[in-house]
């Protein structure tokens, strides 16, 4: 089992960022268990890996008894997960104070994109938003052209989910010297903002341009791009080192006195050009077959029904299929306390009876739950 064995953690039904905590949690070996509100998740498909590793409970959160059963999971809980607006869990009465005072020692993670506090806190936003008020989207795309959306990859997911899952394994670790609970905001923008880290610290030693598609790692140098082959596929180069820029002039058979000047960004466009000709006489296998595995800094660029049949995806199984269909398996990777996906998604509030018998309910008071509609179920 995985490093966080033995810690539960109760996670709020939501979308996107604060789930995606409670699949890396749950990977991990935490026992998360998913509170819905009700008996149906929107947009949900029946494909969603973020689901895997979980036990469902549906409550009725407005009634006095579906309440005192959250609050009863709260004492045994050693963290929660939430990713509503600021204020929305408070108005419920289940926000920190509430949950605090019944479990002092739980940490209770908050998902935002615009953070606790702050003049935008309860507006509505998206992942591209808090993007855009980082710096990040300005600084993707081409030099003429408009921003290009990362996905939803960098607010979301890297600048959201990763920095919850980040932020409550720090706090459980602090709670385990100080035994005191806290509150951790992991906003969006803060998570997004600080993916930017690199950027901003050569921007303030000039060293970076702030009018995108004009730096070495978005797009404009030659040697670090994405090139076109003979059939319409394509491949990626990131023969940064002098040594790997070698390699790639060697592999792609390019003169080295035309290709020299490396570092010169007046003569990155006239060498992009010459590298997309050269790129263009070969299929993407071909150049696979050239390339792949030496040190240029070489990659296919597949596509997502490509990439779990990779041999080097394959050989590290990368990507796992759980539900019936292939997925990101978990990461980071551990020497003895190995993270494993226990089981697949559960029915919606299908954990019910399981649950709440762990919390010290009797058979008996969980049907009468039931019955009341404090739990919710089919």
């Amino acid at each position: 089992m995985g490093p966080l064995q033995g810690v539960r953690i109760i996670e709020l039904a939501g979308l996107g960022p604060a789930p995606m905590a409670g699949m890396i949690l749950a990977d991990m070996g935490a026992e998360v268990i998913r509170i819905e509100r009700g008996l149906k998740i929107p947009m949900d498909t029946g494909t969603d890996p973020s689901l895997r590793g979980k036990q469902s409970i549906a409550l009725n959160l407005k009634s006095e008894a579906g309440q005192e059963a959250f609050f009863r999971l709260i004492e045994g809980a050693d963290a929660l997960l939430e990713g509503y607006r600021p204020g929305v869990t408070e108005r419920l009465g289940i926000g920190p104070d509430d949950c605090l005072a019944r479990n002092s020692k739980l940490v209770y993670g908050r998902m935002t994109g615009w953070g606790q506090e702050g003049p935008l806190a309860q507006a509505a936003g998206h992942d591209i938003n808090y993007v855009a008020l980082t710096g990040a989207l300005h600084a993707i795309g081409e030099r003429d052209g408009p921003p290009v959306l990362p996905l939803n990859l960098v607010g979301d997911m890297g600048g959201g989910g990763m920095l919850l899952a980040f932020g409550v394994a720090c706090a459980l670790f602090e709670t385990g010297r100080s035994g005191e609970g806290q509150v951790v905001d992991a906003a969006m923008v803060d998570g997004a903002s600080l993916l930017m880290w690199m950027q901003y610290g050569w921007l303030a030693s000039g060293h970076w341009n702030d009018q995108r598609g004009s730096n070495m790692l978005d797009g404009a140098a030659h040697f670090y791009g994405v090139y076109e082959t003979a059939d319409g596929k394509y491949v990626s180069i990131g023969a940064i080192e002098p040594q790997f820029y070698a390699e790639l002039l060697r592999l792609a058979e390019l003169d080295t006195d035309t290709f020299s000047p490396q570092l010169d960004p007046r003569q990155w466009v006239a060498l992009r050009k010459q590298l997309e000709a050269r790129f263009r006489e070969k299929t993407r296998d071909e150049w696979c077959a050239i390339m792949e595995g030496s040190d240029v800094c070489f990659a296919p660029v597949l596509s997502m029904h490509e990439a779990p049949e990779h041999a080097h995806n394959r050989a590290r199984g990368t990507f796992v299929e759980v539900d019936g269909y292939k997925q990101p398996g978990p990461a980071p990777r551990f020497s003895r306390t190995r993270p494993e996906i226990r089981h697949g998604r559960q029915p919606v509030g299908g954990n019910a009876d399981q649950v709440l018998r762990q919390a010290g309910y009797t058979a008996a008071e969980v049907e009468r739950l039931k019955r009341d509609g404090a739990v919710i179920s089919e």
